[in-house]
């Protein structure tokens, strides 16, 4: 992943899910049992999933313990799991990061941090304070590598700026990516992450299951969705009138590759542009986990990589 030495799979598990319903943010998804949590784990790192991606923010600590729980219950090992955790900046300075890993380990009931990340770039400090203080946790081996998330081109810069001077690199941004969401290709975002090396990690790879084309071919399942999700455009008619030409080619390839629309949309994430981007889609059940690892058993074509990418030019967000 980017100028790290952590070798992972295309694919993680997003964790977010594994919230228990608890905080604000932990409501945008319906409350897992223990049972499904382990479940989507275990069928994770079966598939050949070795990283997986939780923050402080998704329930205070309850996805991470979750997530912790569930990999100690399949008998994975740290030598061979990756754990990505995230730092929540919004109201904090940089010295809140010092402050609270000795939380972050705990809630991980030991499991090493191999990748920490700054969630957000809003805070009361700059990307630079922030970094040095990460900086210094690598030093003191309680984390092992940086990144950071929703980060603008500059704001990136200036985060790679800050750890070169500290004999260190910024290894990743995880930003929002997806066929139907192609900003970061226009905004800076993937042009400066390829420059200078940095690893994109793409969240809602699936625009909140759209790509999974369920949504349009029975309109009625929306309003079995909970949560905010249900209010974004795109599941509203004419959404889903603007994209169906995607979701018909997404269906086609899928015949072709005997997979879903869903792997279909995974799979152009991981591979058209070459080893830069890695996704997380989530799972909140047992047989979405088993969907996301059948994405990394195949690859397209050079030309339908193309394809879906001047296909989706037409039907993504601007």
């Amino acid at each position: 992943m980017g100028p790290s030495d952590l070798n992972l799979s295309p694919l993680g598990l997003g964790c977010w899910q594994f919230s228990k319903g608890s905080g604000m943010v932990g409501r945008f998804w319906p409350m897992l049992s223990d049972a499904d949590i382990a479940s989507i784990v275990r069928i994770s790192l079966a598939g050949g999933i070795n990283w997986f991606d939780t923050a402080e923010i998704y329930g205070g600590g309850r996805s991470e313990e979750a997530l912790a729980n569930a990999l100690n219950a399949a008998g994975a090992s740290p030598r061979d799991v990756r754990v990505a955790t995230k730092w929540w900046p919004i109201m904090r300075t940089a010295s809140s990061i010092p402050r609270t890993i000795d939380e972050r380990l705990r809630r991980l009931k030991g499991w090493p941090i191999d990748l920490y990340q700054v969630h957000q770039p809003f805070s009361f400090s700059s990307a630079t304070a922030e970094m040095n203080e990460m900086a210094k946790l690598a030093k003191a081996g309680r984390i092992r590598h940086i990144g950071v998330s929703n980060f603008s081109a500059d704001k990136m810069r200036e985060a790679d700026k800050a750890l070169r001077a500290q004999g260190l690199r910024l290894t990743s941004n995880q930003v929002k990516y997806n066929l139907l969401d192609r900003r970061i290709e226009r905004n800076g975002i993937l042009e400066t992450a390829k420059e200078l090396g940095i690893a994109i990690i793409a969240y809602s790879p699936l625009e909140q299951g759209l790509l999974s084309g369920k949504f349009h071919k029975n309109p009625e399942l929306i309003r079995s969705i909970t949560g905010p999700r249900k209010l974004s455009g795109g599941f509203k008619p004419a959404g889903l009138q603007r994209t169906q030409p995607l979701i018909a080619r997404l269906d086609e390839l899928a015949a072709k590759y005997g997979a879903s629309p869903s792997q279909i949309a995974l799979n152009w994430l991981i591979h058209a542009n070459g080893e830069t981007v890695f996704a997380i889609p989530g799972a909140s059940k047992p047989h979405h986990a088993e969907e996301n690892v059948r994405a990394m058993t195949f690859a397209l074509g050079a030309d339908e990589l193309h394809e879906l990418a001047e296909l989706s030019a037409l039907c993504a967000k601007r």
